[in-house]
């Protein structure tokens, strides 16, 4: 079992950033966690690590929220299942980045992103769950579904743990770029 989230082994799962679910979240809670997103998000980017973000039913949802926009190369994976797992665009990604930690933001915790981490967990992947990169409309439901992630032996993380476990050493080329971010 991996207890690290290796840069070389991971890739980052950002699910259903989208506005108009992101606007029934405690406004707090939405900055916060948009802001999270988009540490992982540029972190990735300067580790070379891939990110895949979904958008659930994008018609109804909108897209992704505009402040991500800027650090995700690819286009979003539409999706109306609320797993991302069984997605063809998800799974083909999956299978072509052959990575195998996944590291999870995104909303909501009790929903989308719990049925993804246990079916990801299912398939053979080591899965990382970031605590202060997730959030759900009410807080009782996110805390319920991190017990059930941690009960199900998946990883439950948070950002700067995420970060430093991809990095590795003080010396990483990244290092002076990836701290900034989290002052």
């Amino acid at each position: 079992m991996t207890l690290l989230a290796r840069a070389d082994e991971s890739l980052l799962l950002l699910i259903d950033l989208q506005d108009r679910l992101l606007g029934a979240i405690n406004p707090d809670t939405r900055h916060a966690l948009i802001h999270q997103a988009s540490v992982l998000a540029q972190s990735a980017r300067l580790l070379d690590i891939p990110v895949l973000h979904t958008e659930q039913h994008r018609q109804g949802l909108g897209p992704t929220t505009t402040a991500l926009q800027p650090f995700l190369d690819t286009p979003a994976i539409d999706k109306t299942q609320f797993s991302c797992c069984g997605v063809s665009g998800v799974d083909a990604a999956l299978a072509s980045a052959n990575r195998r930690c996944i590291v999870i933001a995104g909303v909501e915790t009790h929903i989308c992103v719990l049925q993804t981490a246990l079916q990801l967990q299912a398939a053979g992947h080591a899965v990382f769950v970031v605590e202060d990169a997730v959030a759900s409309r009410n807080d009782a439901h996110k805390t319920n579904a991190l017990a059930r992630l941690r009960q199900a032996g998946i990883i439950v993380s948070n950002v700067e743990s995420t970060l430093f476990e991809w990095l590795a050493d003080a010396g990483h080329h990244a290092f002076k770029s990836i701290s900034a971010l989290i002052r």
